[in-house]
């Protein structure tokens, strides 16, 4: 994950942090719709393909193909990018005083924009804005919360080709992914919108006029004393600074704004300093859905940005994604200034377990996705591949070859399979973690070295596997953010849980068995916040996303994403004709 906030904290250096065709994606949402919320709508079918698609009858990838899909080579057409910062409702100039972010294509290295940063006086200016629109948003009802999210989602929708080729270019992705991660933004609004109209009709029976006086979520506890009326209520936090990172731009700020949005809550988004355009684009669509001034701002910069947003006095709630080293520094920061609310979805090194009985059909389908498929650059990549040694030449034979067949390409005109990495930092931190990886004795069973950044034409680093791997290597043990996958043999259950665990992260993990009681066993013995059967990466917005460990703290997505937004109040109605006469009043 992405280092956001690290140039506040110059000690640190971390590392970071799909297709309208029928292919699984890991990052698909799927947004329900409730037979008792008919008159919601539901997401397009034709923006949101099957989750379930048939397995192929061959090993060969579905999603690595020859099909990849090509787009124009020219990005001309996308001018005028947005570089201003949004407050208050209106795109306002930046601080004169720091410097400009550089947009640069990855994919040849060229410098296609720059971006105006926020200095204290802007950050101290939105979170004014926010904290003044935060009482009226909150006092919204759930009805009109969910209109201005299917309201987004539909401009989304509007825009989707602008979004996906935004995402291109500012990130690198190859068509695909990008299409993929602008509709499932669409998806995760309307999921939150539902949900919060699911809420409302479950918790209430009334609301004020015209939408004004907001019925909280609430619900009565039994506490087993006669005369005593306990409720627990849900009240929206307040201002929360959103600090996301630069491997899913759009996406991972929407897993975020749309459920501080739906719980009344009013954002500071602060994206990544090298993909700050769709952030931007972002804020156009609320200005278009006239979402109200001061519900959603935008602050553009590095680090010293982030770290303004974590001390600011009016911020209430801080939701991060990015590395751990970062990370601790962000929950130091949020501690020493009032104790806010922190989430942090941090750094992972996550292990896939083949065992000897797993499903060949589709096995080196879920190896690649698990750690080729955005580049590598996931967050919950299945970077450490364990394989039962029964299987080990044969699975690793085939794997290298469909590995050296991934074609590597720029986003716009390549058909390639995979993108650049993101920017020249991280192509540099990937490449000497290859070289580390050599110089350990690690053999380079699959690709190779990447040239000098001066003498790469993009930023391309081809699929890389690693054998002869052992626990103590770097390449091993930490996050690299790459397409990089180091393999080792297991004989036994228990070794391969022990390897698994031995790990100072746990955000996810995976099992390939066809038994299912093997693969629940081994799923309930790893320490890892996500688990996934005879699969790598799925991920829905309904089920709870973080990790154990050095991965994080609390979960997004799902319910409880939504009540990350939320604090709880317990309301006690003593309804008894005495007190506790504990002391003697009538002396």
């Amino acid at each position: 994950c992405s280092s956001l906030i690290a140039s506040a904290y110059p000690a640190l250096s971390p590392p970071s942090h799909h297709n309208q065709r029928r292919h699984l994606h890991p990052r698909r949402i799927s947004s329900p719709s409730p037979a008792s919320l008919t008159h919601l709508t539901p997401p397009s079918p034709s923006l949101h393909p099957s989750l379930t698609p048939p397995l192929l009858p061959s090993s060969r990838l579905r999603w690595f193909s020859s099909e990849s899909m090509t787009s124009p080579l020219s990005t001309a057409h996308l001018s005028p990018f947005k570089d201003n910062l949004f407050i208050n409702g209106e795109f306002i100039p930046g601080c004169s005083t720091t410097p400009l972010l550089d947009v640069v294509n990855p994919g040849n290295k060229e410098t296609v924009h720059q971006i105006q940063t926020a200095g204290p006086q802007e950050v101290d200016a939105a979170a004014v804005a926010a904290d003044a629109a935060f009482s009226k948003w909150s006092g919204l009802s759930a009805t009109v919360r969910a209109g201005y999210l299917k309201a987004i989602a539909k401009e989304l929708g509007a825009r989707r080709e602008r979004f996906i080729e935004l995402e291109m270019l500012d990130n690198g992705k190859v068509r695909r992914e990008a299409e993929s991660d602008v509709n499932d933004s669409i998806a995760c609004f309307e999921y939150y919108a539902t949900l919060i109209m699911e809420e409302h009709l479950l918790h209430s029976s009334h609301e004020g006029k015209n939408g004004e006086g907001s019925v909280p979520v609430s619900q009565t506890i039994d506490v087993g004393d006669p005369g005593v009326n306990v409720m627990v209520e849900q009240e929206a936090v307040g201002v929360a600074a959103l600090i996301v990172p630069w491997n899913y731009p759009l996406l991972m700020a929407v897993w975020k704004i749309a459920p501080c949005l739906a719980a009344g809550s009013v954002a500071i988004l602060k994206p990544s300093e090298l993909t700050s355009l769709s952030a931007l684009e972002f804020a156009a669509v609320c200005h278009s859905v006239s979402l109200p001034a001061g519900v959603f701002n935008v602050v553009c910069g590095d680090g010293r940005v982030g770290a303004l947003l974590t001390e600011h006095k009016l911020v209430s709630k801080v939701a991060f994604t990015g590395s751990t080293l970062t990370g601790s520094k962000v929950a130091a920061s949020t501690a020493q200034n009032g104790c806010k609310s922190t989430t942090l979805e941090l750094g992972g090194k996550s292990p896939m377990i083949v065992c000897k009985d797993a499903r060949r059909d589709s096995l080196i389908d879920w190896i690649c996705v698990g750690i080729f498929f955005n580049s590598g650059q996931v967050c919950s990549a299945t970077s450490r591949l364990l394989l039962a040694r029964e299987l080990y030449d044969d699975v690793l034979g085939e794997l290298a070859e469909v590995a050296n067949s991934i074609k590597v390409g720029a986003a716009f005109g390549s058909g390639a399979d995979i993108g650049p990495i993101v920017s020249e930092g991280q192509y540099e931190r990937v490449r000497n973690f290859i070289i580390a990886g050599v110089e350990e004795g690690a053999t380079l069973y699959a690709g190779s070295v990447p040239p000098p950044v001066e003498e790469a034409q993009g930023y391309f680093v081809s699929p890389v596997i690693f054998t002869n791997v052992t626990p103590s290597m770097s390449i091993w043990k930490e996050e690299i953010f790459g397409p990089v996958l180091c393999v080792a043999p297991f004989d036994s259950e228990e070794e391969a849980i022990e390897l698994a665990n031995d790990s100072p992260f746990g955000l996810a993990a995976s099992v390939m068995s066809d038994n299912q009681e093997r693969a629940t066993r081994i799923s309930r013995a790893l320490r890892a916040g996500v688990v996934w059967m005879n699969s790598s990466q799925p991920t829905y917005v309904q089920a709870p996303w973080g990790g154990y460990k050095a991965s994080g703290v609390g979960r997004e997505l799902g319910p409880w994403g939504l009540n990350n937004y939320r604090e709880t109040k317990q309301i006690l109605s003593w309804d008894q004709p005495k007190g506790w006469e504990w002391f003697d009043t009538k002396a």
